[in-house]
């Protein structure tokens, strides 16, 4: 139930990217993926698979991330006018066609936890460009660096899942929300210190497994 909660934020967060509200979309985007942490450790912590067999959490999980993580991330970036047309829609095309793909892929996961390849996570990379408002040209080349990103057999971090670092990844973790906040209660702008704040823990969140993929191959 608490996962499936994840649909009407969703529809509500539509209704506001509807109107324009793009702040108000994205405050109800933070609240989904605030409930997206949270019900997988529940789920594990209380044995649900084994107490309502009959429900597949993974699969509700899926629909709704899919949802929350890429299409409707993928509508504010062709919607907002972030991008000229026709890239636009270009981009947000390619942005829902290869998170389609990517949660079609029975490999996503590696033993540590984390995502092979880009996970999708379009909520916060479309939050980070709309808040930081870089040029026209970086917005598309990064939109299509990580779509490609998403077939690479490099990983992107799960802040509750892995294990190394976790401490340190959680605690950007809040920060990175604390700085978005800082943004949505701007409307949709960060500037002076949100800016660098809300750009050096995208970063981190961004690289943090290639960089522990790195370790593991020429160090550990």
């Amino acid at each position: 139930m608490l996962t499936a909660l994840g649909a009407p934020v969703a529809l509500v967060a539509l209704l506001a990217g509807a109107r324009g509200a793009w702040a108000e979309m994205f405050a109800w985007l933070g609240l989904a993926l605030v409930i997206d942490g949270i019900d997988g450790p529940l789920a594990r912590k209380y044995n649900i698979a084994q107490r309502l067999p009959r429900w597949s959490g993974a699969s509700l999980d899926f629909v709704i991330d899919y949802a929350t993580y890429v299409f409707l991330p993928a509508f504010a970036l062709s919607a907002s006018g972030m991008v000229d047309q026709p890239w636009s829609w270009i981009c947000g095309g390619l942005v829902v066609f290869t998170g389609a793909l990517y949660f079609a892929d029975n490999g996503m996961k590696t033993p540590d936890g984390s995502f092979k390849g880009f996970p999708g996570g379009w909520n916060m990379v479309v939050f980070g460009l709309m808040a930081l408002s870089p040029s026209q040209t970086f917005t598309i080349g990064f939109v299509i660096f990580c779509c490609l990103l998403t077939f690479m057999p490099i990983r992107f971090v799960h802040p509750v899942r892995v294990k190394r670092w976790r401490v340190l990844t959680l605690i950007v973790t809040l920060v990175w929300f604390i700085a978005a906040g800082i943004a949505v209660t701007n409307d949709m702008s960060a500037t002076g210190t949100t800016a660098i704040v809300l750009t050096l823990a995208s970063l981190y969140l961004f690289c943090v497994s290639a960089v522990q993929q790195l370790f593991e191959r020429f160090i550990d």
